[in-house]
């Protein structure tokens, strides 16, 4: 009886730490900086949420830099202040110019930079929300890609600028970024109201919003299950050959 019970402890602390390290596993992988869009919906205005771990372990995160898009710009884009962190929004000249809503547009939102104050700045474990306003969004199914550079106390510099291909792995670093979806009911009427025509979901189908992280979240619930799964098959396995007792 007593070997029966010591076996299948240590199944359970097996399985328990397989599930761990599997779970631990995924979430590093989702340990990016990543963005997320409220409504992604092509002609229409979003709020843009990065959310920024630290993942060194001796230096704090004390700059983040990110670098807006120039072929499909956004014409309007405000901050929502973060307490100790000062943001700057910088305007450039566009490579070339871009016809948005019917104007010729030259000019555009070029980066957004925030800096901490030493007392704000992101230590280890910890992770910080930054947020735009931005619009107008362009054509439904854009990749909207927002290269990030995340700056530490150490000097450091880590460039979340990969391009994440599907069907392949992702990146070490991979860009932020969302996919425009198409427009919503409000948004086109209004087009319409103006004379514009808006583009019908069979020529722009709709994508729902993406981030670096999903793969890593999902595969970290799988891990978890599996080892569970397998705790369970441990368990049923020692029960069939636990010795009965003599009658």
């Amino acid at each position: 009886m007593k070997s029966f019970f010591r076996r299948t402890l240590k199944i359970a602390a097996a399985a328990t730490m397989t599930a761990g390290l599997l779970a631990a596993g995924a979430a590093a992988a989702s340990a990016h900086v990543h963005v997320d869009s409220d409504d992604p919906a092509a002609g229409g205005y979003s709020h843009l949420t990065f959310n920024v771990p630290t993942e060194s372990a001796s230096a704090k995160t004390s700059k983040l830099e990110v670098t807006l898009p120039t072929d499909t710009p956004f014409t309007s884009v405000s901050v929502k202040p973060v307490e100790g962190w000062k943001a700057e929004i910088t305007t450039s000249d566009l490579p070339k110019p871009i016809t948005i809503a019917g104007a010729t547009v030259t000019k555009a939102p070029s980066s957004v930079v925030w800096t901490a104050d030493a007392a704000h700045q992101i230590g280890q474990n910890e992770y910080q929300a930054f947020s735009l306003s931005v619009g107008v969004l362009p054509d439904a199914g854009t990749t909207v890609t927002l290269p990030t550079a995340q700056t530490y106390t150490d000097g450091t510099v880590v460039k979340w600028d990969e391009k994440t291909v599907e069907g392949q792995a992702e990146p070490e670093h991979p860009a932020p970024s969302f996919v425009t979806t198409a427009k919503d009911a409000e948004t086109a009427a209004h087009a319409g109201s103006t004379g514009t025509t808006a583009p019908s979901p069979s020529d722009a189908p709709a994508a729902a919003a993406s981030t670096s992280s999903d793969a890593g979240s999902v595969a970290g619930w799988i891990g978890l299950a599996a080892g569970l799964i397998g705790l369970a098959a441990g368990l049923t396995a020692l029960a069939r050959t636990r010795p009965s007792r003599n009658k």
